[in-house]
């Protein structure tokens, strides 16, 4: 017998209409980061909330360069993501204090990607007992917060978490 992962309040995203451009492309280049829910910009790769969110404060972090396949980014690019990466996990830690994180890739339609040109990593803040009689058998997902207070919140940790890691990197004496 398997475990099934049951979503029903995914099913407006995979009925919605597709825009024919890549909104990780499109997004990041409007320079309308609140509209567009992006936190955070690097040199190589930004974090946008999730509209589609599996739990409040569900982000992806997603190089610009338009590329699906790990193995498609160089060096610098793969670094700089996954520093990202670890910010949003910093973040997380200070926003919301998570009993848990899932962190991970969706490479590929049938491993679950729903935008699989693209590659993004999620990172998803979990609590004990945050699947519960809902979503379980209401099939209804609840999310407690507004996007706008979680951009809000996030974006000052974000900034402040960033501030920090310049003064640290200024101390070190290290060109990042």
């Amino acid at each position: 017998m398997c475990d099934v992962l049951y979503s029903p309040w995914r099913l407006k995203y995979i009925l919605s209409k597709k825009d024919e451009e890549c909104i990780f492309c499109v997004r990041p280049s409007v320079q309308n980061d609140e509209k567009h829910l992006i936190l955070f910009r690097s040199e190589h790769s930004f974090v946008i909330m999730n509209l589609f969110p599996y739990n409040n404060g569900h982000l992806m972090a997603v190089p610009f360069r338009h590329v699906s396949r790990l193995a498609d980014l160089n060096k610098a690019e793969i670094d700089d993501l996954f520093e990202t990466v670890q910010l949003c996990e910093k973040v997380m830690h200070r926003t919301y204090s998570p009993d848990g994180l899932n962190i991970g890739l969706n490479l590929g339609r049938a491993a679950g990607a729903g935008i699989e040109a693209h590659l993004h990593v999620h990172i998803v803040p979990r609590w004990n007992g945050d699947v519960n009689f809902m979503t379980a058998i209401g099939a209804t997902r609840v999310i407690p917060e507004s996007f706008e207070r979680a951009f809000e919140q996030l974006k000052e940790q974000f900034e402040k978490a960033s501030a920090q890691l310049e003064e640290q990197i200024d101390k070190a004496g290290v060109e990042k």
